[in-house]
This record gives structure tokens, C-alpha cells and sequence, in this order.
């Protein structure tokens, strides 16, 4: 297997809440790759770990063979490791185009990607394509906060795509969303995912996760609990008992009817 991202034993605490106990995962080269389980077992805390927003306590974090743990987020990001957010975080007082600008400057701190005047015609071109590929192109002009949720994950989406990354991790992608744009941010995750782009999702909506990804990963009270395609984790006991002891009544519902 060709390991593009990879944690090992990552384990991180906050006061006397244990959030990831030696956890696991491997992000094969090309995927689209799941990560689910019930809420409180980690998920977002591996995503952070990952992504240099957290710290942990002890574990390594490799891409693409190099070492990234405790990088600081510019340097993964820079790096080609992008994600969006549980919680889409856009400049909503600036333009849908004037947040693109600000993603080319990805070598450069946000701030300064910010203030800076100018950005060239490539750029430009290149921020209109990607807005034109996700299906905003037409709000370009528009206040980024006069977007509908489900329209701000598509720019945060396309924001991500302008660094180019050779792996994107995304944070509840189908959360809040109706079904026509959920149905079109799968076809977008296809479509990139065909072009070489490998993917790591954080997702609730089973049918989203079961129909897209290539391997699932489940966590469970802060570790790996199975690993397996879409089929052999749908099939597992172990899966069915991690979410009866949860609170996830309608994620348990989905994954029972083999969603």
C-alpha cells in the first residue's frame, strides 16, 4: 500500500478528558478514504493533530514520508495538505473572488495574502476556474457572507483547491447541506479524486461516506475501532455496539439500514 498520510499512535489529552489514545490511520495514495464514529470519539481532534492545530501528546504524523508533527498549519498546508472545517471559516465581509485571491497566497502569511494590492491574471484565472468547477463562478462579485451554507462549503472547497494540495481533508462536508448540493459535492470529490487527488472525510451522512469512499476507518472512544471497506464495516458487530453506546440515534439508524 502506497501511504501518502499516515498517524501513528497519536494520543492527546485535554485536562482529564482522554480525546485520542494511541490512534491510528493510514491514508492510502489516491483514495477517499472515511473516517466516522460516534461524536465525542475523536475525529476532529485526529483532523487537528494533523493538521497542526493541535499538539499532541505523543504519536508522529508523516506525509508523504516526511515527518510533520507539531508543524505549525501554514507549513502543512504549504506542504499539500489542505482541509476544510466543521464549520466553514470564509472572510464573509470580502468578496467570494477576494477570498480566492487570498488562497494563491498560500507560500504567504494569510494576513499578508490579505493586504496585499494586486494578484496576477494567472491568478485571477486560475481562482475564476476553480469557482466555475465547485458552481459559484456566478457569485464571484458577491459579499462571501450573503452565501447559503451550503455555498460557503463549496467556496471553502475551491479555496482549498487553489494550493493545489495533494491530499484534502474535509470536516463534515455534506453537514447542513440539502440534497442537490450534497449530491453535487460528491460529484466534485469524484471528479478530483479520478484527476489523482486523494481525500480523507469526516462525516455523519452514511450514505455520503458508504457510497463515495474506498476504505473506512471507524473511531471509537478515541481510537481505531475497524478499518475495512465500506462493506466489511457495514458488516462488523464491533461498528453496530460503538454507536448503541453513543447518542448518534439517527448515524446508528443509517449504518443498520446499510446506508
Amino acid at each position: 500500500m502506497d501511504v501518502l498520510l499516515s498517524a501513528t499512535g497519536v494520543t492527546k489529552s485535554f485536562g482529564g478528558l482522554q480525546a485520542l489514545a494511541e490512534c491510528h490511520l493510514d491514508v492510502e495514495r489516491g483514495s477517499v478514504t472515511g473516517l466516522i464514529g460516534p461524536n465525542g470519539s475523536g475525529k476532529t481532534t485526529l483532523f487537528n493533530v494533523i493538521t497542526g492545530y493541535v499538539k499532541p501528546d505523543a504519536g508522529t504524523v508523516t506525509f508523504d514520508g516526511r515527518d510533520i508533527t507539531n508543524a505549525r498549519p501554514d507549513a502543512v498546508f504549504s506542504l499539500g495538505v489542505g482541509r476544510t472545517f466543521q464549520l466553514t471559516r470564509i472572510f464573509a465581509r470580502i468578496s467570494v473572488l477576494e477570498n480566492m485571491l487570498i488562497a494563491t497566497q498560500h507560500d504567504e502569511s494569510w494576513l499578508r495574502g490579505l493586504l496585499r494590492s494586486k494578484s496576477s491574471k494567472v491568478e485571477v484565472d486560475n481562482a475564476m476556474e476553480l469557482l466555475e468547477f465547485v458552481g459559484i463562478a456566478r457569485l464571484a462579485h458577491l459579499q462571501a457572507g450573503a452565501l447559503s451554507y451550503g455555498q460557503r462549503k463549496l467556496l471553502e472547497l475551491a479555496y482549498v483547491l487553489v494550493a493545489n494540495p495533494d491530499v484534502i481533508l474535509l470536516d463534515e462536508p455534506a453537514g447542513g447541506v440539502n440534497l442537490t448540493l450534497i449530491n453535487g459535492i460528491k460529484e466534485k470529490i469524484r471528479a478530483l479524486n479520478k484527476s489523482g487527488k486523494t481525500f480523507l472525510i469526516v462525516e455523519h451522512n452514511m450514505e455520503f461516506v458508504m457510497s463515495l469512499c474506498d476504505r473506512v476507518t471507524v473511531m471509537h472512544q478515541g481510537t481505531n475501532l475497524v478499518t475495512g471497506t465500506p462493506a466489511e464495516v457495514r458488516a462488523n458487530p464491533l461498528v453496530l455496539d460503538a454507536y448503541l453506546g453513543g447518542d448518534d440515534d439517527d448515524d446508528l439508524t443509517e449504518a443498520v439500514a446499510g446506508a
